[in-house]
């Protein structure tokens, strides 16, 4: 089979102002970034924003194996699939990040027959959306310095300094650093380090912005540090907002591409979905609900991280409505959860699959505690077994679970028609009742153990003494009312990656609780999440190359 660079480079693109068409958005509202990518002005929110709302489809999976599952690929395949049954779709997607392309996880286009195009652009620059927010976060690490070096008229402590630089690119030698080096001239000798870009608040920041005014406000309550006296600096006390806010004039705007079958698709922002919400911008999903009668979006990782982060935090604060969800499992990532080595994946286990096949259930359960529609989508793997797909049917059937098979990998549109059909009927004669599972105003430690004893499963939660004291200082001083955004691994239930399937008489330690008050979230940290990836011993880079001709090979 073709590689998914081979079959991208010879989609048949139309010119993106024909993509424009197909959701009523006109040339002159398009800014071009060459033929086949182009940001959406102003101007189509402006004349669109009085439509009527499209249904809302979120795309989220079970918890994956280390190699990932196919929630990108199904959520554009899926996209394709509406156009095939007749449908008017739009696909909303986040951006992908070097690190991962550079590294072991690959992109965020899809794969197969079920990507977005043009692929290599938008796996390595795309249109500078990811630049322009390494540029804000680091000139906001400059002034803060500056200041500090100039006088420091705020007080700032060089020790509690909580706001860091970024880059987006796995380099583990930087997560921590030492920065003033070299004498008076260079500033003050302090530790730092770098995180990776998709996790940088501003990261999070852009994609929970509604406009340009919202943006530089949210900019502004970013908590940079605090002084010698504990109290709280913000880049407003830089005087850092503005600055900031025009470097990301450009990158607040969704970016219009499409897809192999010419499936219109919003790919805008892509916030890490440990340390951040894990989904694409409200600016984008909101102009694809007033573009087309469906929009199908995801979010990162599985149903307890992306999809809970997705109809907690960003449904609450846009104040969205999904219409359905869409869950993605795999035979290969249920025998993982039932104990199978990622090497030994590929052969048929029935008995692993029936001791992991509980983690299905779980998220089934847990989607189903939101009042939303779940549709499982059967993503099938070329190894996949008659026998192991009929053991998944029959536990969706024996749970009262909508289901189908998705092919869209290998068939692209043609292979995710039931899916798609299913999806349609589901929606149809099922209404939505979603609500999120707390009520904001509750304690922070009641929402966190919400989420622990229903969604994880879990019994309850320890807190070190550091975390319960940032609590009560957060409470303190007004953040008691944000949603938590929960940073844990993705591949467990729990918080111990090890403990697989369905766990259960476990507790959560916090380790730690920062507030992200730009976001408009607090972030509680259960185990150790690394925000700055490392490279893998054979990176994805040692296989990319380009020709005299400038053809990509080996993207993935």
């Amino acid at each position: 089979m073709l590689t998914d660079i081979e079959i991208a480079q010879r989609a048949k693109m139309e010119p993106i102002e024909k993509i424009a068409e197909k959701i009523g958005v006109k040339a002159e509202e398009l800014e071009f970034y060459g033929n086949d990518k182009a940001k959406l002005s102003g101007a189509v929110w402006e004349r669109v924003k009085t439509n009527s709302d499209g249904k809302l489809v979120l795309v989220t999976a079970i918890n994956p194996t280390p190699a990932g599952e196919g929630k990108t690929t199904t959520t554009v395949g899926l996209g394709q699939a509406m156009a095939k049954i007749g449908k008017k779709a739009m696909i909303a997607l986040r951006e992908p990040s070097l690190g991962p392309v550079m590294g072991i996880k690959g992109g965020a286009a899809g794969g197969g027959y079920a990507q977005v195009v043009p692929m290599e652009d938008i796996n390595l620059h795309f249109t500078g959306d990811f630049h322009a927010i390494t540029a804000a976060n680091n000139l906001l690490c400059a002034m803060i310095d500056n200041h500090i070096m100039q006088g420091n008229a705020l007080g700032i402590d060089p020790t509690k300094i909580a706001f860091k630089r970024v880059m987006d690119m796995n380099d583990r030698a930087l997560r921590q650093v030492v920065v003033g080096l070299g004498g008076k001239t260079n500033g003050y000798v302090r530790e730092d380090g770098f995180m990776i870009t998709v996790a940088s608040e501003v990261m999070a920041i852009l994609c929970m912005a509604e406009n340009l005014t919202d943006l530089k406000a949210r900019l502004g309550r970013i908590v940079i540090g605090y002084t010698y006296d504990g109290a709280e600096v913000k880049a407003r006390d830089l005087k850092a907002e503005g600055a900031m806010c025009a470097l990301l004039k450009d990158a607040i705007k969704p970016n219009l591409v499409q897809t192999l079958e010419n499936t219109p698709c919003l790919m805008h922002g892509g916030p890490f979905a440990n340390i951040a919400h894990g989904c694409n911008s409200v600016q984008a999903t909101k102009l694809a609900l007033k573009l087309s009668d469906y929009v199908i979006t995801e979010a990162g990782f599985g149903a307890d991280l992306g999809a809970e982060k997705f109809l907690d935090i960003k449904c609450r604060v846009a104040n969205l409505k999904p219409s359905a969800v869409v869950l993605v499992a795999t035979v290969r990532a249920l025998k993982y959860n039932g104990g199978v080595a990622k090497a030994d994946l590929g052969e048929e286990n029935t008995e692993a699959l029936s001791r992991g096949i509980v983690n299905l259930g779980k998220h089934i359960e847990n989607l189903r505690l939101y009042g939303i529609p779940v549709i499982v989508a059967i993503n099938r793997f070329g190894q996949d077994t008659d026998a192991e797909l009929k053991m998944i049917e029959q536990y969706c059937l024996d749970n009262g679970a909508d289901f189908a098979l998705s092919e869209v990998f290998a068939k692209g549109g043609e292979g995710g028609v039931a899916l798609a059909e299913k999806l349609v009927d589901v929606i149809e004669r099922t209404e939505s009742r979603f609500a999120p599972i707390y009520d904001e105003t509750l304690p922070i430690k009641e929402k966190i153990e919400t989420i622990v004893k229903k969604i994880y499963g879990g019994d309850g939660v320890s807190y070190t003494a550091a975390a319960e004291k940032q609590i009560a200082a957060l409470e303190q001083v007004g953040y008691g009312k944000l949603p938590v955004c929960m940073a844990k691994t993705q591949y467990s239930l729990s918080d111990d990656a090890k403990l697989l399937g369905r766990p259960s008489g476990f507790t959560v330690t916090v380790k730690e609780v920062r507030v992200f008050a730009g976001a408009g979230f607090v972030t509680v940290y259960a185990g150790s999440i690394m925000t700055m990836p490392g490279l893998p011993k054979s990176p994805a880079a040692e296989r990319i190359d380009i020709s005299e001709n400038g053809v990509i090979s080996g993207l993935f």
